[in-house]
C-alpha cells in the first residue's frame, strides 16, 4: 500500500499538495514535521506535514519528498488549528500563515548550482563566447553558483544564457538545501587532564616562572573557576581577566596545559541573573479591579481592564502572572510597540528573574529560532514570553494567560503581507484553544472592546485613579491662530509652550514634545513656479530629511539629494512647508541651547538597540527634552516628566478615516499620560487651530465615556464597527485601466449579491505605491448576516473574476476587520 502526505507549502496556494513517502517515513512522520519537497520546475521548499493518508491524488502524479528535516514536530496540533482559523477568518491561505508564523531561518531554502553534463559530448565550436567561458570554468570547478556565472560573464541577468546551455546539453542544474540556522558555539577553557592533581599543578607553576604571561593566564583561570563555583569559563572572559592575548592561551592549549571546548549558548543572554523581588502591594482600586478580573476568569470571560494612565495596570498584570506561573502554566504578554519591551523587560525581570523571553522582529533570524526552540522545549527561561504580535505564533504547550497591553493600538493589526490578522482577536482564539485566560488592558480602550464590555460579552474592571492618588495632568489648549495673529510664535512654538518648557527645565523636570510626522518637512516647494518634487514610484511628495540632506519617500524608500535649484524652473527658490520631528528638534536646540535634546522616531531607532538606548538615556535623565512621534505615547513610564507638548493636534483630527476621532482621543490621552506620573501633577500643552473641537475638549477633561457615546452613535448611523463588520477589498496592478475596469466589475458583482453596504470602488488618498495603482471597495456586513457565507460569496466572485483573462493579473487583497 502506498503512503502519502498532504503538506503546507510557504506559498499562497488555495490547496495543499500531496507527496509520496515510504513506509519507513510514514512511521516517523506526523503533522507539524518539516520535510523538504520538490515544487515547481526545479526548486526545493520546506513544507510542513498536515496529514498522512493512503489516497493518491487524482489531478497529478505525486512526487517523492526530498528528505525529512525534523525528528519531532516543529509545530504543535493546537498551532495548526490556530493557523486554520486565521486563514479562514482573514481570507488568506495556510501557506501564507506558515511563512509568517515560522522564523525564516527554519524555512530552508535551496540554492541553485550549475554542474557540467558529463553524459553528452559537447561541440565546443558551436558555443558562443559567453557560453564557452562558462564551459571552460566548469572544466576547472566541479560546480558554480548563479552568482559565480554572473561574475564570469560580467552580466547581472544570466537566465537566458543558462537556458541556452541547458538546451545544448552542456550543463545540468542541481539544487542544494542551505541550512540558515546555526547554533552559537562559544569557546570555553579548562585545565588539561594532566593538571588536575595538586602535585602536577605545583610543578606547572614552577615551570611557568620564566613565562609570566602564561602563568598569569593559569592563575586567572583558577580564580575564575573559584568565583564561578565550578561554572564553565569562557575563553573571552579568561582573556579579559588575565589581560593576555589569545596567542598566549593558544600556546598553553598546544602544550596540553589548557583544553579548549565549545558549548552551545543562546544569542540573547542578559548580563546578570536578576534576583526576583516580591511584587508591590496593590492599592484599594487595584485590588478591586483584580478581584473583578478573577471573577470574570472563573466565568471563562475575556476581561477588559480600563485604567487611567499611571494607574498601575502593570502591577495588576504582575499579580496575575504570579498566579499563573504558580500553577505551572505559561504567560504571553503582547505589546503593540517594540519600544515598550525595553522598559518592561527590566520590570518583569525584577519580579520574575530570568524566566522572561523576548520575541519580536528586531531580533535577527538566529535569535528568533532560539526563542522558538526555548518555548517549544518548555524551558524555564521561556515561561513568560514578552513580544509584539508575531509572538502569537510561538509553539506554546501549556498557555495559561494572555495579556494584551494597550489593546486599542492599531499596530496590533498586520497590514502587509498576508495574513492580515489582528493580534488581539487572534489572541482570544488562541486562548480558547489552550483553555487560557485573556486580559485586555488600556487607558483608552478601542470602541469595539468597550462595546463588548458594556454589552456583557467581556468582563469590565476599572481603575479610575492614578497610583498614589496623583492628579491627572493639567491640560491646556493653545489657539495657534491667535498666537500667529499676535505674532507670539517662535518657529512652531507658542509663547505659552515656550514659557512652560522654561518652567519645567528650571524645576529640573523633563519635557516630551510630540509631533506625529518624521523628517524635517513633508513638502519642498519652489516659491517661483510652485513645483514640488514627487516620488516617481508613488503618488506622494518627497519628505525632506535634513540630517541626510535628502528628499525621501516614506512609502517605497526612493531618495535623492536635495537639489540646489528647482528642477522645473532652475531658480534657487526651494523652500519647505510643514514640519516634522527633525525641525522641532532643531528649533528646540536653538531656543533652549542649555538643554540636552534627543529625538525618537523611525530614523533614530533603526538599529536593534536603537529604542532601548534612547529610552534608557531619557530614563536616566541624560536627556532634558525628548522629541518624538507616536513611539513616545505608548505605555512608557518616565518618572521625571513634568511637561508634555503636543505641537499640532489638527493633523490627527483631519485624517480621512472613520476612526480618526477615536484615534486622536487615544493618542492625545496616551501622550498626555506620560506627564506627572510621580507625586507632582504634570502639565500638558496642546497646540491647535481649533481649540473648540469636541474631541479636544474631551481629551482635556479626560471624558472617555462621552467620546465613546458620540462615536458609537455616529457609527450606528453610518453602519461602521462595532455595529457592523467591514471587509476592505483592494485591487493592485501596474496598469491604471486594468485596476479601474477590474474594480468596477467586482463592485457591480458585489452589488448584485449584497445590494447594500458596498462602498466604492474608490482610489485611496495615495493611489499609487511602488508603481502599483490601488483601488478599494469597502463592504459593510450587518451583524445578523453570516460572515462565513459572505466570505464564500466573495471568494466565488474572485473565481469568476480570475476567469476573465484581462483581470487575471490584477491582484485582489482582502483585509477583514479593516482598521
Amino acid at each position: 500500500m502506498a503512503h502519502y502526505i498532504d503538506v503546507i507549502l510557504p506559498v499562497p496556494l488555495e490547496k495543499m499538495f500531496t507527496y509520496r513517502i515510504t513506509k519507513e517515513e510514514a512511521a516517523i512522520l506526523c503533522p507539524g514535521t518539516r520535510v523538504a519537497v520538490p515544487f515547481g520546475r526545479s526548486g526545493i521548499y520546506t513544507a510542513l506535514v498536515y496529514s498522512l493518508h493512503t489516497d493518491a491524488p487524482e489531478a497529478y502524479e505525486a512526487k517523492e519528498i526530498h528528505q525529512v528535516l525534523d525528528d519531532s514536530p516543529l509545530v504543535t496540533p493546537l498551532q495548526l488549528k490556530h493557523w486554520e482559523w486565521i486563514a479562514s477568518y482573514y481570507m488568506c491561505t495556510l501557506g501564507e500563515v506558515f511563512r509568517s508564523a515560522v522564523p525564516g531561518a527554519l524555512l530552508l531554502e535551496s540554492e541553485t548550482f550549475i554542474v557540467k553534463n558529463r553524459e553528452t559530448a559537447v561541440d565546443e565550436d558551436g558555443l558562443k563566447d559567453d557560453e564557452f567561458l562558462v564551459y571552460e570554468a566548469l572544466e576547472h570547478q566541479e560546480s558554480l553558483s548563479v552568482q559565480d556565472i554572473s561574475a564570469i560573464v560580467d552580466r547581472k541577468q544570466v537566465l537566458r544564457l543558462l537556458n541556452r546551455l541547458l538546451d545544448k546539453g552542456v550543463i545540468r542544474i542541481r539544487e542544494v538545501l542551505q541550512e540558515q540556522y546555526r547554533p552559537k558555539m562559544v569557546p570555553h577553557i579548562r585545565m588539561g587532564s594532566a593538571y588536575t592533581e595538586g602535585k602536577e599543578l605545583e610543578v606547572l607553576i614552577g615551570e611557568l616562572a620564566r613565562a609570566p604571561k602564561q602563568r598569569m593566564a593559569v592563575m586567572a583561570l583558577f580564580q575564575l573557576q573559584a568565583e564561578g563555583g565550578g561554572k564553565p569559563v569562557k575563553r573571552s572572559a579568561l582573556e579579559k581577566a588575565s589581560g593576555v592575548s589569545r596567542a598566549v592561551i593558544r600556546a598553553l592549549t598546544e602544550k596540553g596545559v589548557f583544553e579548549e571546548y565549545t558549548l552551545r549558548t543562546d544569542r540573547v543572554v542578559y548580563d546578570a541573573e536578576a534576583e526576583a523581588l516580591p511584587p508591590k502591594t496593590l492599592n484599594e482600586y487595584q485590588e478591586a479591579a483584580l478581584a473583578k478580573i478573577r471573577g470574570y476568569f472563573d466565568e471563562g470571560k475575556v476581561s477588559l481592564l480600563h485604567g487611567v494612565t499611571a494607574s498601575g495596570k502593570t502591577e495588576v498584570y504582575v499579580k496575575l502572572i504570579e498566579e499563573v506561573l504558580a500553577s505551572g502554566r505559561e504567560v504571553l504578554y503582547l505589546l503593540p510597540e517594540i519600544a515598550l519591551t525595553a522598559q518592561l523587560i527590566d520590570r518583569l525581570r525584577t519580579y520574575f528573574g530570568s524566566g522572561v523571553t523576548v520575541y519580536h522582529s528586531r531580533y535577527n533570524l538566529q535569535e528568533r529560532v532560539e526563542a522558538w526552540n526555548n518555548v517549544r522545549a518548555g524551558k524555564d527561561k521561556a515561561r513568560i514570553v514578552l513580544g509584539a504580535r508575531s509572538a502569537l505564533f510561538l509553539p506554546f504547550a501549556n498557555l495559561g494567560l494572555i495579556l494584551v497591553d494597550e489593546e486599542h493600538e492599531h499596530t496590533f493589526k498586520q497590514y502587509d503581507p498576508a495574513p492580515r490578522y489582528h493580534a488581539r482577536d487572534a489572541a482570544i482564539v488562541l486562548a480558547d484553544l489552550h483553555q487560557a485566560r485573556v486580559l485586555l488592558g488600556s487607558a483608552t480602550p478601542s470602541i469595539e472592546s468597550y462595546y463588548n464590555a458594556i454589552n456583557g460579552k467581556y468582563g469590565l474592571a476599572e481603575i479610575p485613579r492614578r497610583h498614589g492618588n496623583v492628579l491627572m495632568p493639567d491640560m491646556e489648549l493653545v489657539d495657534l491662530r491667535e498666537q500667529y495673529r499676535r505674532k507670539l510664535m517662535q518657529g512652531h512654538f507658542s509663547s505659552r509652550l515656550m514659557e512652560a518648557i522654561s518652567e519645567a527645565l528650571e524645576a529640573g523636570e523633563q519635557v516630551i514634545l510630540f509631533q506625529n510626522r518624521r523628517g524635517f518637512a513633508p513638502i519642498t516647494e519652489c516659491l517661483s513656479c510652485g513645483h514640488s518634487p514627487q516620488c516617481p514610484n508613488c503618488d506622494v511628495s518627497l519628505t525632506y530629511h535634513q540630517y541626510r540632506n535628502q528628499l525621501r519617500c516614506h512609502y517605497c524608500g526612493h531618495h535623492l539629494p536635495l537639489p540646489e535649484s528647482c528642477p522645473a524652473c532652475g531658480n534657487q527658490t526651494l523652500d519647505t512647508k510643514g514640519f516634522g520631528t527633525e525641525q522641532v528638534e532643531q528649533e528646540v536646540q536653538a531656543l533652549f541651547p542649555g538643554a540636552v535634546t534627543g529625538r525618537m522616531d523611525l530614523d533614530t531607532t533603526r538599529g536593534k538597540h536603537g529604542y532601548s538606548k534612547i529610552i534608557h538615556a531619557f530614563e536616566e535623565e541624560k536627556l532634558d527634552i525628548l522629541v518624538g512621534t507616536q513611539m513616545v505615547t505608548k505605555g512608557l513610564d518616565f518618572r521625571n516628566v513634568g511637561l508634555v507638548g503636543i505641537m499640532n493636534a489638527d493633523s490627527l483630527l483631519n485624517f480621512p478615516d472613520f476612526r480618526a476621532h477615536e484615534r486622536s482621543f487615544q493618542l492625545l490621552t496616551q501622550v498626555a499620560g506620560r506627564a506627572g506620573r510621580t507625586n507632582k501633577r504634570g502639565k500638558v500643552i496642546i497646540q491647535t487651530y481649533n481649540p473648540y473641537h469636541q474631541i479636544l475638549k474631551q481629551v482635556s477633561t479626560g471624558d472617555y465615556e462621552q467620546m465613546f457615546r458620540e462615536q458609537l452613535y455616529e457609527r450606528e448611523q453610518y453602519r461602521y464597527p462595532p455595529v457592523n463588520r467591514i471587509i476592505r477589498i483592494t485591487f493592485k496592478h501596474r496598469d491604471y485601466n486594468k485596476v479601474n475596469e477590474g474594480a468596477a466589475w467586482f463592485g457591480r458583482g458585489l452589488r448584485n449579491i449584497f445590494e447594500t453596504g458596498v462602498l466604492g470602488p474608490e482610489f485611496p488618498p495615495v493611489s499609487r505605491i511602488r508603481n502599483q495603482y490601488i483601488k478599494n471597495i469597502l463592504l459593510k456586513i450587518p451583524r445578523e448576516r453570516s460572515l462565513a457565507k459572505t466570505k464564500n460569496s466573495i471568494k466565488r466572485m474572485e473565481t469568476s473574476f480570475n476567469a476573465i483573462s484581462q483581470f487575471r493579473s490584477v491582484r485582489v487583497i482582502y483585509n477583514v476587520d479593516y482598521m
